[in-house]
């Protein structure tokens, strides 16, 4: 819809009162650059978001809440000044934490379009948790797949392959960061413009279904590697027993890991090929093969796989019965407890995080409440991280197949690309000021921001005054807020423009 704007010609500021939302807000700012106006003179009164959605059926009320927001508005406008926006030149290089599936596709994305990659690795070969796994759930093949890659990976001119590298230090923002890794004891400092973070996931190690005391109880991935191994024991299986969300949504862990019901029908559609007469049972909650996925179901539905649906408030117990597995369970359906004893159990288990994540206060990325790495926007930016030039993919920012992993980490890639591609980017000029005659050197700012901002000064006459480095600030107002002097201030949200808003409103009521 369209938007008023009013504009004072002597101070060359503009107010905009708009029907528009606030994700509009960049449209308008560009309009003032092409008219050769600094773009921070730009306020907007939000009043359709703000009045008439919320007070639809009040019109006179809205009506009277757009008037006082416009006013306040005008009245914060008339208190803005141009804002600088410092300039930065970008390394164009990449790093890549990880080298699993999708670290790996990530690094020769980047080295396709001719940016020289880091590929960073804490085990002592590539391939992360893909080297456990048998085949997608379309059937390829993926040891073959994942050989090929890793081959790409390491004769590729444009990729240095890091193996056994831990992080010990970051430093830096976007465009400059310096990483430091251990190889061994030695030190190396990779200079890069940005990160790609694909560092991973694992699975989950039960202590209960008797899982690591009777050599009949796997998890998922164990028996895939008897699959890749085509170990003959398999066929001398009479019957075999999958439990789903071991160790997922529970109270400790309420998060479903995606992959684990289509994974346990694909390894039963595996084993029913080795043995087509054996006796194979799926205990669940909630069947979840999403999507195309449900072809699966049918399948190992018309091959003679037992779906059985139990009941997750009652008791799910395994023991030994002589020398038989024995599973007792009661089933949600017919409501009568059940009894299985299979040749061979396996347990589905969750994919979990690292309990301890270092690389988050590396490089001051946020965690979700399940451990994974969250991203800045899930549907507008849902690759990138709330720090700039760090990007995520993979198990790292949640549990997904290898399919969904290789196209995010394509996505992480290129994204990356486009601030490398640039050779400078500016900076956002909301942030934060410190006037060293006030700073009483408290620290207060240095604890509290989440992206390492502040710091102390130093060298010269102000030795010893907070400082804020505007490349890292993100213009939160914490610092503003707690700072005990009065000394930092937030550009375009400085004290005296909040308080004109408030007399603005005070006079309008």
């Amino acid at each position: 819809m369209m938007a008023k704007i009013i504009k004072d010609k002597q101070l060359n500021r503009m107010v905009v009162s708009a029907c528009t939302p606030k994700t509009h807000e960049p449209l308008f700012q560009e309009t003032m650059i092409d008219a050769g106006i600094n773009k921070y003179l730009f306020e907007m009164a939000n009043i359709r978001n703000q009045c008439s959605w919320v007070h639809g059926t009040d019109p006179e009320h809205a009506t009277q809440k757009a008037k006082e927001l416009t006013k306040m508005a005008v009245a914060k406008v008339a208190l803005h000044e141009s804002l600088d926006e410092p300039e930065l030149e970008i390394n164009p290089s990449a790093l890549v934490i990880g080298g699993g599936i999708s670290g790996m596709t990530a690094a020769k994305a980047l080295s396709d379009q001719g940016y020289h990659t880091n590929l960073i690795e804490k085990e002592e070969r590539l391939g992360g948790q893909a080297i456990n796994l048998h085949e997608t759930w379309r059937g390829e093949d993926v040891q073959s797949r994942l050989k090929a890659l890793i081959e790409l990976v390491q004769n590729d001119p444009n990729i240095d392959v890091h193996l056994n590298a831990t992080i010990t230090s970051v430093d830096g923002f976007v465009g400059n960061f310096e990483t430091t890794i251990d190889m061994s004891g030695h030190e190396n400092v990779l200079e890069h413009g940005v990160t790609i973070i694909a560092s991973g996931a694992s699975e989950f190690k039960p202590d209960q279904y008797l899982y690591g005391d009777d050599p009949r109880v796997l998890s998922g991935l164990e028996l895939d590697q008897k699959l890749i191994q085509n170990d003959p024991s398999l066929k001398e299986l009479r019957s075999a027993l999958f439990i789903q969300c071991v160790g997922s949504r529970i109270p400790e862990r309420p998060f479903c890991s995606k992959v684990c019901c289509t994974h346990s029908i694909k390894n039963a559609l595996a084993l029913k090929a080795i043995n087509p007469g054996m006796d194979i049972f799926i205990l669940y909650r909630d069947m979840r093969s999403y999507g195309l996925r449900e072809d699966l179901y049918r399948t190992a539905r018309e091959k003679g796989v037992l779906f059985i649906r139990y009941d997750d408030g009652k008791d799910l117990n395994v023991g030994i019965d002589g020398e038989d597995l024995q599973v007792m369970f009661t089933d949600s359906v017919i409501r009568r407890k059940m009894k299985i004893q299979p040749d061979l159990l396996v347990l589905a288990t969750a994919i979990v995080p690292p309990k301890e994540n270092p690389l988050a206060p590396l490089y001051k990325v946020t965690l979700n409440d399940d451990g994974f790495f969250m991203e800045a926007h899930v549907k507008l930016r849902p690759v990138d991280c709330a720090t700039d030039g760090i990007f995520i993919c993979g198990l790292a920012h949640a549990p997904k197949p290898i399919d969904e992993s290789i196209a995010q980490a394509k996505a992480a890639a290129t994204r990356a690309i486009t601030l490398l591609a640039q050779k400078t980017i500016r900076m956002n000029g909301t942030v934060a000021q410190t006037n060293p005659f006030y700073c009483s050197s408290c620290g207060v700012c240095v604890d509290i921001c989440p992206y390492s901002a502040p710091s102390f000064t130093e060298e010269g006459p102000f030795a010893g005054k907070a400082q804020i480095n505007s490349v890292l600030c993100k213009g939160c107002g914490l610092c503003v807020a707690s700072c005990r002097s009065g000394a930092i201030h937030l550009k375009g949200f400085d004290n005296d423009q909040i308080f004109e808003q408030i007399f603005a409103l005070n006079e309008a009521i």
